[in-house]
């Protein structure tokens, strides 16, 4: 019988490569893989041409075919949601705040939608559970610089504090005094003020700061120095201060002033959405 010939095996040719005497082989690629990787270019220029892909600006990319995008899907979530709620909210916009407690369903309803409010504008400045921070009041208390009944909330949220944009703006600055007093009128009336905050103070120059403050304080704070909430001057007599009640605090106040500003959310929001934020702030339980 003839024998089988023998085939000779064929030497794989190298790359030329070459490290510390170790050949790289020339072997082509499985087909699979390559057939993987012709289908991975295929649906990429499928999806480029489909999908939002290719950024041409700032603003925005090559739309796609389908006009697809997640913002529009965004959207229509919360236009579905703000159909359903539509009379809910036309309700909450002119109903009388007062007697919104008084409807179980809207009153659930403003308290949720001002929660949500609440945290996606206000938490920024007044805190996620509104206990505020310094010079960001605490809404939980009962201290309330303009009024915390459920009128003068919507009023605050709506026109803001010395907000520049709206001319209805809550106004009252606390000047700069230690441009206009002399320097012992300044010293003694800060001396007064720290005795009212119940920090250790010289009683010599308390009474002399007394005098200072009645001529100069008292149009604002009060000859009691109680406060004035149609001013938005602080009660300087209790524990509750927004900038501190330290001497170095009330040091700063006095000579360099305070004047912070809350916008006008009337030019942000919608009316219910300051009205369910009102009704929020308010039962959180310092409003009165």
């Amino acid at each position: 019988m003839a024998k089988k010939p023998v085939q000779e095996k064929k030497e794989v040719e190298t790359t030329g490569h070459e490290w510390d005497g170790i050949k790289e082989y020339n072997n082509p690629m499985p087909r699979w893989w390559v057939w993987t990787f012709y289908a991975t270019i295929i649906w990429a220029i499928g999806y480029t041409i489909l999908y939002p892909a290719w950024p041409i600006s700032k603003n925005g990319a090559t739309p796609g075919l389908l006009g697809w995008s997640t913002r529009g899907d965004v959207a229509a979530d919360i236009q579905k949601f703000t159909d359903m709620n539509a009379d809910l909210n036309a309700k909450l916009a002119s109903v009388d705040l007062a007697t919104i407690k008084d409807d179980p369903a809207l009153n659930n309803y403003a308290v949720q939608y001002g929660r949500a409010t609440f945290a996606t504008f206000c938490s920024q400045c007044h805190g996620s559970g509104a206990a505020g921070a310094k010079g960001y009041p605490n809404l939980l208390d009962n201290d309330w610089l303009w009024g915390g009944d459920i009128e003068a909330i919507h009023t605050t949220i709506t026109h803001g504090i010395r907000s520049a944009a709206d001319e209805d703006t809550r106004l009252g600055d606390m000047p700069a005094w230690g441009d206009m007093l002399e320097e012992e009128e300044l010293d003694s009336v800060i001396e007064y003020v720290v005795s009212l905050a119940g920090g250790e103070a010289d009683p010599a120059m308390v009474e002399e700061g007394k005098v200072v403050f009645e001529d100069n304080c008292a149009a604002c704070h009060g000859d009691n120095a109680e406060g004035n909430r149609d001013l938005g001057a602080p009660n300087l007599t209790d524990a509750i201060w927004l900038y501190g009640s330290d001497r170095e605090a009330i040091t700063e106040t006095i000579t360099k002033g305070r004047a912070g500003v809350m916008p006008n959310w009337n030019a942000k929001l919608s009316e219910s959405q300051i009205a369910a934020v009102t009704a929020y702030v308010h039962q959180l339980g310092g409003g009165e």
